[in-house]
């Protein structure tokens, strides 16, 4: 029985031993194989290229392939195109979202540089204004001026603003301060390179008045009820005063009257009439004035300085006295 049983073993063993051999020699005749085929279809290749690039005689063969295998690169066309078409739609994504990006901060620089140009265009046309009006007959003899920038604007509860210009420019205090179109108010605060500017809305302020068409209807610039709203007073019911007619400064008073000067120029535009009221039990008219200076916005002033320092000293003090008396008086 061992006996048997060890050649058994041994004849099973000498059959695989076989076999791996068999099948190793099999996989290299294969290898040999394809490399037999493969080393043919170049050399084959080579040879028709060669053929094709030195006559004509194969251009029938090339023409009848690429006839039958025109179907197949159409599917692949047909099949590589969603692909193709995805690819250029992501990288069109891409380009375009840089490109908006490109185009938004030009656009945003273009808005700037155009607000820019914008407001320097309406700072030119100010400043032509003002030395226009600088140069012009209605200017006030016997002032000089000083060009500024209002520095703030005024609220319901402060009618006044803070101007560029002070002590070191030559202001001083209780100067008329006006535009182009009209009169701004007066310093009453001045400092080295500053000063604070009461406009005429503000309810501490009166500024001698005239109607332009009646000089005999002489009043009060007062205060009204809204923020930018003058009341001309001491208009008397006898007196013609008619919507629309323009208000300006009456200047200093004649006559008995003389000894109470007038800070202000005479014939400085203030505004328009805007409405006339009268009353049979009322002594004065009620009459409103528009003024034509747009006080809530104002950009560049001028502050009128007097070239007589010492009769111009004794008018501020007189002045300066009655509009203390004005302002302190019960309303």
């Amino acid at each position: 029985m061992p006996r048997n049983r060890d050649a058994r073993l041994a004849v099973l063993g000498s059959s695989v031993q076989r076999s791996a051999a068999y099948g190793q020699s099999t996989a290299r005749s294969r290898a040999v194989k394809r490399r037999v085929v493969v080393v043919g279809l170049v050399a084959a290749a080579l040879a028709l290229l060669t053929v094709s690039f030195r006559s004509a005689a194969l251009d029938p063969v090339e023409g009848y392939a690429a006839t039958a295998l025109r179907p197949f690169e159409i599917a692949a066309n047909r099949v590589a195109r969603p692909f193709r078409d995805g690819s250029s739609w992501v990288q069109g994504l891409f380009d375009a979202k840089a490109e908006n990006r490109t185009l938004r901060a030009a656009n945003e620089r273009l808005r700037q540089q155009v607000a820019a140009l914008a407001g320097n265009a309406q700072e030119n046309a100010a400043l032509n204004q003002l030395v226009h009006y600088i140069h012009s007959p209605t200017f006030p003899g016997g002032y000089g001026e000083v060009a500024a920038q209002a520095l703030t604007s005024p609220t319901d509860l402060d009618q006044s603003v803070t101007i560029s210009a002070g002590s070191n420019n030559g202001v001083q205090d209780e100067d008329v301060v006006v535009t182009a179109q009209g009169l701004v108010g007066i310093v009453n605060d001045v400092f080295p390179t500053e000063a604070r500017v009461m406009l005429i809305t503000n309810p501490g302020i009166g500024v001698r008045a005239v109607d332009e068409t009646n000089p005999a209807a002489i009043g009060t610039l007062d205060h009204g009820v809204g923020s930018d709203s003058l009341i001309l007073d001491q208009i008397g019911n006898d007196l013609r005063v008619n919507a629309n007619d323009t208000i300006v400064t009456a200047g200093s008073p004649t006559g008995a009257a003389a000894k109470f000067p007038s800070l202000y120029p005479r014939d400085i535009p203030i505004g328009y009439v805007s409405s006339v009221g009268q009353s049979d039990t009322d002594v004065y008219k009620d009459i409103q004035v528009q003024p034509f200076v747009d006080l809530s916005s104002l950009e560049t002033v001028l502050v009128l300085i007097p070239k007589k320092a010492h009769g111009s000293a004794k008018t501020r003090h007189s002045a300066k006295a009655r509009h203390s008396a004005k302002a302190q008086r019960p309303k």
